[in-house]
């Protein structure tokens, strides 16, 4: 059966592995989302392209990007993990927006992770004048990355404390998934979703899709 081309099909595992085992079979089993296009609707150069899965468990949830990568990386030079990394949006960075109230999906959360593994978590409530920032906000989110010929491999865990509750099998959460890559006037934003902004903007939960929760 065709996967719905709005909807991200979760794969449930009994047991959490090493989140920097990025080969683990698991991910294999998740259902592949292919992320092609820019945040326009415009499609992307193919050496942009990624593919995205995602897992969870009793746990957490945990969301794989396997990135192309033909470019010079642009991320930190010196870079930090042991505390969310500020403006890590205006370098190479793939992340993970996620409203676990599918009637209110104006209030979720941000989860952003670098090829350095450095990392991002915002609570965020959108308003029609406002966008309101929990930049305190603290998910207990961790990160695993890997940078190598061609690609860049980046994968993150988030426990269910960062929504308050876990789901249940079939549940279905609104969520978007973006990249950032590149610089300058040829700097990319890539969306599962696109937005279809005049300029570059991921924060319109109004086009969200769907995660839904396998048993």
């Amino acid at each position: 059966m065709q996967a719905s081309v709005d909807t991200i099909e979760a794969y449930y595992i009994n047991e959490e592995f090493s989140l920097t085992d990025l080969d683990h079979g698991a991910w294999n089993d998740a259902r592949p989302v292919q992320i092609t296009r820019y945040w326009s609707g415009k499609e992307a150069p193919t050496t942009r392209h990624l593919e995205a899965r995602v897992i969870w468990s009793g746990e957490a949830l945990s969301v794989s990007f396997i990135c192309r990568q033909a470019e010079p990386l642009i991320v930190s030079l010196h870079p930090q993990c042991a505390q969310k990394t500020m403006n890590l949006w205006e370098r190479d960075v793939c992340e993970v927006f996620i409203a676990p109230e599918a009637c209110t999906p104006e209030r979720y959360r941000e989860f952003e992770a670098a090829p350095t593994g450095e990392w991002l978590d915002l609570a965020i409530h959108q308003t029609p004048l406002e966008r309101a920032t929990d930049r305190q906000f603290s998910s207990g989110m961790t990160t695993a990355a890997r940078i190598a010929s061609g690609e860049v491999r980046i994968a993150t865990r988030i426990p269910w404390q960062a929504f308050g509750r876990a789901p249940r099998a079939g549940d279905g959460w609104r969520a978007n998934l973006f990249r950032c890559v590149g610089s300058g006037a040829e700097r990319g934003y890539l969306a599962w979703q696109p937005t279809l902004t005049i300029e570059p903007n991921f924060h319109v939960p109004q086009v969200f899709g769907w995660l839904r929760f396998n048993p």
